[in-house]
């Protein structure tokens, strides 16, 4: 397999020492932080900003001094959103770039088959936006960054949408679910199981498809064949898309319509389905409008936006980049808080402190996840058009759930013409 460096030109924010004052920290050897990144193919969407999010931080670092008094360098490489390229990646980052620090590209796909290479090195792994990636290995070393936590990742990934769906009156009776056979759907759909038998709903459809799938009309068609009153898709971007405008064409109008469809969540996928997205129930990570969102991290995405459009990227980046930006941040307390690079103290540091960051104080448990998980359920309402200045507007994207970040009333049952 070719491996090739991805410069990114269009990303390329500073050299390892741009910014330090004296020759001396210049030439230092800079500290290494490995990993893959999707940088093409169906996860590029969010890859391309998580690593813009990343390149900001290792600035930011680098202007304040680096770390340990060494420039910081970002060593990455482009995964094709294909997860059989990860264990290759990874094998090159520990074994001939030998970094100083491995974390993970995004999506639970691209974490899963990184791990027992990075076991196999006992190295200390953070990850980004990988759901319950640890609840099959176990590892005593990895630390996620993802606000799906908690004693039940799996699950509280779709809570919010399952309480927003026996809030209704009346209630929903079944329940109707899809996803990818990959692990990310996987995860996922075990998650919604659990809480669909929790709520006391039938499951009258419950398939996966292949990955490789292109027309997603038979899947919706088979799904509304059943008449659910709840439909449940755990998809990634190219899915959602296909699932959406499959459903636009056929008619399919359940009474809540949603769940787990990862990419809703990007500018560039909202501005291209504008108003298909209306009626849409989907999960969120951070919103600048959301009860829990910080000053610093508002003023984090407005950096962010200063560069996004030159650097091609997502436009608003509001979901993936504060996660991107908050694991740098966590890498440089840990470095700081134990005075070096090595994995053994690195994990213990992890596993005992509270993290400062843009997305809020990250405790993690003892599988590496949040202790206390921050998923929100939101709506698409009043979509019009495909214009990006809509989705600034907290009235586009109304948090439902939890309650006491709620910012408005859901309009059901599911109509994608309001």
């Amino acid at each position: 397999m070719r491996i090739e460096r991805r410069t990114f030109n269009k990303l390329a924010l500073a050299g390892a020492a741009t910014g330090f004052a004296g020759s001396a920290r210049a030439q230092a050897k800079p500290l290494t932080i490995g990993f893959g990144m999707a940088l093409t193919g169906g996860l590029a969407p969010n890859g391309k900003a998580a690593l813009l999010a990343m390149q900001i931080a290792e600035e930011d670092i680098n202007a304040r001094g680096g770390l340990l008094g060494r420039p910081v360098k970002l060593v990455y490489y482009d995964d094709q959103s294909n997860p059989s390229t990860v264990p290759g990646l990874y094998t090159k980052l520990l074994d001939v770039d030998k970094v100083d620090i491995v974390v993970s590209g995004y999506a639970t796909n691209m974490v899963a088959p990184a791990m027992p290479i990075v076991m196999q090195k006992d190295r200390t792994f953070f990850s980004l936006l990988g759901l319950a990636v640890n609840s099959e290995f176990h590892y005593p070393r990895y630390f996620s960054i993802t606000p799906t936590g908690g004693p039940k990742p799996k699950e509280s990934f779709a809570e919010g949408f399952f309480a927003v769906a026996a809030e209704q009156n009346p209630k929903p009776q079944t329940l109707a679910m899809v996803g990818a056979d990959a692990e990310f759907p996987r995860n996922a759909m075990e998650g919604a199981r659990a809480q669909a038998k929790q709520y006391g709903l039938k499951i009258v459809y419950d398939k996966t498809y292949p990955p490789t799938t292109a027309d997603y009309t038979p899947i919706v068609r088979a799904v509304a064949a059943t008449n659910p009153d709840i439909f449940l898709a755990c998809s990634y971007p190219p899915d959602s898309v296909g699932i959406i405008r499959a459903t636009s064409e056929i008619g399919f109008k359940p009474k809540l319509y949603g769940g787990g469809m990862v990419g809703l969540q990007a500018t560039a996928i909202k501005t291209q389905l504008g108003p298909l997205l209306n009626g849409i129930v989907v999960y969120d990570f951070w919103l600048p409008w959301a009860g829990f969102a910080s000053d610093e991290g508002r003023d984090f995405v407005k950096k962010y936006q200063t560069k996004s459009a030159a650097a091609g990227v997502d436009l608003l980046g509001y979901y993936l980049p504060p996660f991107g930006y908050a694991l740098m941040q966590v890498v440089e307390q840990a470095v700081k808080g134990t005075g070096g690079t090595d994995d053994a103290k690195l994990a213990e540091f992890a596993r005992k402190n509270t993290f400062k960051t843009v997305v809020g104080d990250i405790k993690f448990n003892a599988e590496g996840e949040w202790e206390t998980a921050q998923v929100m359920a939101v709506q698409f309402q009043g979509v019009s058009g495909n214009g990006v200045d809509q989705f600034r507007d907290p009235k586009t994207e109304v948090i439902l759930w939890p309650t006491k970040y709620k910012t408005g009333n859901i309009i059901y049952p599911y109509d994608p013409k309001k």
